[in-house]
């Protein structure tokens, strides 16, 4: 394969669709907290945009790599088909893409955002490598994804040395509750093919309509968390309804028909435009609210 058709192969398996759903926590959480626009603003957004997902799909469609081959679903916005010849270099370009990044942040941050950022990472690489492998650990597979997506505000907020209050601990916990409501309802679609190539999931473990229930009671926990915020953020809770729509159709799918959740998964991925829209207009209110 010619160093092109690997760079396009590197840019399908990043899901250049959900880039902004790790780059956007991070910019938020840090350009609130240090109100200004900086070279670590901009670093580090860049940094969560590409390198962090590259990283993070790209480890995963390596050592997903049987799985995949099963999944009717792979090869487009859900991900790419590695072919085991681009194993090794997709985790090699992984590394390096991200490597510059992590050096400059480690050198401008705290002790404390190095402990964070480690955590994210490790988080990255040991959701789909082994010996953990936690993807393969159902409800710690849920957690672990998203980790993936709140961690990133969590840096943010670390590294711009924001103050911590019971109120931001709030909307983190409503963060982490909707990434695992998603990773959740996510896992559904693919109860045939993780159980044909021996892979466990929270989906395979407790079947398709559980795990779709449990994705609906974590989103409403996500919705009922914010509400004691101050305003505008109890509107964020609004924002959780979209997901339950979309979600509600499938809580008595059947394992054999859980692929059909493929319609709801495609429709989530557009949400996710919406629901960051959303609370970009309350994060102004409240920007515009504070002094």
């Amino acid at each position: 394969m010619t160093s092109l058709g690997f760079v396009r192969q590197l840019f399908v398996s990043s899901r250049p669709i959900s880039w902004i759903n790790t780059a956007y926590p991070f910019a938020a959480a840090y350009l609130l907290s240090a109100r200004e626009i900086d070279i670590v603003l901009v670093v580090g957004t860049l940094f969560f945009l590409i390198p962090y997902n590259v990283a993070m799909y790209g480890i995963n469609d390596v050592f997903d790599y049987e799985s995949d081959l099963r999944n009717p679903r792979k090869g487009g916005a859900h991900g790419a088909i590695l072919a085991k010849e681009l194993h090794a270099p997709t985790l090699w370009a992984a590394a390096l893409l991200g490597a510059p990044f992590v050096v400059f942040l480690v050198v401008v941050g705290p002790p404390l955002s190095w402990l964070v950022l480690a955590l994210s990472l490790l988080a990255v690489v040991f959701y789909s490598a082994p010996p953990l492998r936690l993807k393969e650990r159902p409800f710690a597979d849920s957690v672990t994804s998203s980790i993936h997506f709140f961690s990133p505000a969590v840096y943010g907020l670390v590294l711009a040395g924001t103050a911590w209050t019971p109120q931001l601990a709030l909307i983190l916990i409503a963060f982490a509750l909707w990434g695992v409501a998603s990773h959740a309802f996510g896992a559904v679609q693919d109860v045939v093919a993780d159980r044909e190539a021996g892979i466990s999931s929270i989906a395979t473990e407790r079947g398709a309509a559980w795990t779709v229930r449990f994705a609906l009671v974590s989103y409403t926990a996500a919705g009922v968390a914010v509400l004691p915020t101050d305003w505008p953020g109890p509107l964020a809770a609004l924002v959780v309804v979209p997901y339950l729509a979309t979600v509600w159709p499938y809580r008595s799918v059947r394992d054999a028909d859980a692929a059909r959740a493929t319609r709801g998964w495609d429709r989530f991925l557009w949400l996710n435009q919406l629901a960051g829209f959303l609370v970009t207009l309350l994060l102004i209110w409240w920007w515009l609210l504070v002094p």
